[in-house]
């Protein structure tokens, strides 16, 4: 028997996703009726209000001068982590390059370090919280990454750690193997590339505790072809490529997705319209993560190059010890100053985009008829609130699968 469980109403605007003719489908005086976790209609108040009545739902939610979004898919982060490196940014501001830093023994490596020594559980209690600050600032489905673990022991304890935190949390947490993020100290780049592919990737198949399987394509870290036969061989074990591609320099990363047909490339902030035209050509969905760019007071990716050529971009945070920051809300209103995004397409790249990226098209990322009412209720008449507003949260409830998991409005 269908279940009315939700009706959001009197909504000055909802926003349903991208439309065919607009950047944005979107409707004023407007409400929401959920299903059984579904959106079921959505349109004028009054219309949907009279077809499922308020009193028969679970939940009534009156946003009388607010705006109702998509929930927020944040499809790059590497959310699991111990230690704090706070230190690092400051001596960032003070002129060293992440670089040098990690050179040093520094970035990744030291929090590998502090990753080791931490038990699971004390790695758990570390992402819970993460979690509940993504999920207060609208995220519904973010993307957790392996890769401060470098041997085989520990990415399966990562991965492990971010199965439990997904069974746990109530935002969907999807889950990619990423042995291939740095060079531990104890080893060289080939023979460790080795490690991964005989090794690593074997064991996260066998445990099938992985979806993506992504690579830190990258000077002084793995080359291009390093990079290939570690993604290749994850394709052998059934893991989806993805690629972090041109962050420092151009050194192949974007041509490689499109090679191989990744779900998404990643940071790419000195790609070429070559690169962008062998991505678009292969449907890779280019990852921009303005956050890292202000971490490093770096120039931003060029995402009007890809606007302008028609191309649709996902934003996502990169929630990590050296890009601190679990807000998507902040991200857009990046995106929309370091990157000269409209606020609608910003948005669409945070939500839609987003989805794109994880292989969720058609599943999250929108509220249309039919789709799983992953929503963020933003105090303010419109999505504009969102990087207008970027000093502060602007999202005030979030539903997932139309039950409220955070917010006054239960």
């Amino acid at each position: 028997m269908t279940e009315l469980t939700t009706v959001i109403h009197d909504a000055n605007e909802i926003v349903a996703g991208p439309g065919t003719d607009a950047p944005l489908e979107r409707y004023e005086n407007a409400a929401i009726a959920v299903t059984d976790g579904r959106v079921a209609a959505v349109g004028p108040s009054d219309e949907i209000t009279d077809e499922y009545p308020t009193e028969n739902a679970t939940h009534a939610i009156d946003a009388s001068g607010q705006s109702v979004i998509p929930g927020f898919v944040d499809a790059h982060t590497h959310g699991l982590f111990a230690g704090d490196r706070s230190d690092e940014f400051a001596a960032k501001l003070g002129g060293e390059r992440y670089q040098d830093i990690l050179a040093e023994g520094g970035g990744i490596l030291r929090t590998v370090s502090a990753v080791r020594e931490a038990s699971d559980d004390e790695l758990l209690a570390n992402l819970l919280p993460h979690l509940d600050t993504m999920c207060a600032h609208g995220t519904t489905t973010v993307e957790i990454k392996s890769g401060y673990g470098l041997d085989t022991e520990t990415e399966l304890r990562m991965l492990d750690v971010i199965r439990h935190a997904d069974e746990q949390h109530p935002i969907d947490v999807v889950p990619t193997f990423m042995g291939a993020h740095a060079v531990p100290e104890e080893s060289d780049a080939e023979s460790y590339t080795d490690r991964v592919i005989d090794d690593q990737l074997p064991a996260v198949a066998d445990q099938d505790i992985a979806e993506f399987c992504d690579v830190f394509c990258e000077e002084d870290v793995f080359s291009a072809e390093q990079s290939r036969r570690v993604l290749d061989a994850g394709m052998d074990h059934g893991l989806t490529p993805k690629v972090h591609a041109e962050e420092f320099v151009r050194l192949g990363g974007a041509q490689l997705a499109a090679e191989v047909g990744a779900a998404s490339a990643d940071h790419l902030l000195h790609a070429n319209a070559e690169d962008r035209a062998a991505l678009a050509e292969a449907g890779v969905t280019p990852v921009l993560l303005p956050g890292t760019a202000f971490s490093l007071g770096a120039d931003y990716a060029d995402a009007r190059a890809f606007l302008d050529e028609g191309r649709s971009v996902a934003v996502a945070t990169d929630f990590n010890p050296n890009c601190h920051s679990q807000s998507m809300g902040f991200a857009i209103a990046l995106a929309c100053v370091g990157m000269g995004m409209t606020p609608a397409e910003a948005l669409v790249a945070g939500t839609h985009g987003g989805a794109r990226a994880l292989d969720r098209a058609g599943e999250v990322g929108t509220l249309r008829e039919g789709m799983p009412a992953d929503v963020a209720i933003v105090d303010g008449p419109s999505h504009v609130q969102v990087p207008y507003n970027f000093g502060v949260n602007t999202v005030e409830t979030v539903l997932k699968d139309g039950e409220p998991v955070h917010g006054g409005q239960r």
